[in-house]
């Protein structure tokens, strides 16, 4: 038993995952600063990594929209073109929020 390593865990615990010291400070998530510095709906034109291919779950969710609307699902797109044709499919299939 480490008594020394105990007595420190009672000064100084630990705080749990999910307890963000602040979570409205979030400058990803929060509303301050208007819509242009908010990352929840940035235009996938804009992002860095959209020349990339799609992701996964990109691939998978458009397979699965593309069946359901009826409509040919290709492979070959990039993350920001995947993401566009995922909310066009969305508005078509009534999926989106």
């Amino acid at each position: 038993m480490n008594t020394k390593r105990d007595n420190e865990r009672e000064n100084h615990p630990q705080p749990h995952r999910g307890d963000a010291p602040n979570p409205g400070s979030n400058p990803k998530t929060s509303d301050a600063g208007g819509a242009e510095h908010s990352n929840r709906e940035k235009d996938p034109d804009d992002w860095t990594t959209g020349d990339e291919p799609m992701t996964g779950a990109q691939a998978s969710y458009l397979k699965t929209l593309s069946e359901e609307a009826g409509e040919s699902f290709d492979g070959e797109l990039t993350k920001a073109e995947a993401s566009k044709r995922i909310d066009a499919l969305q508005d078509k299939t009534g999926r989106g929020a």
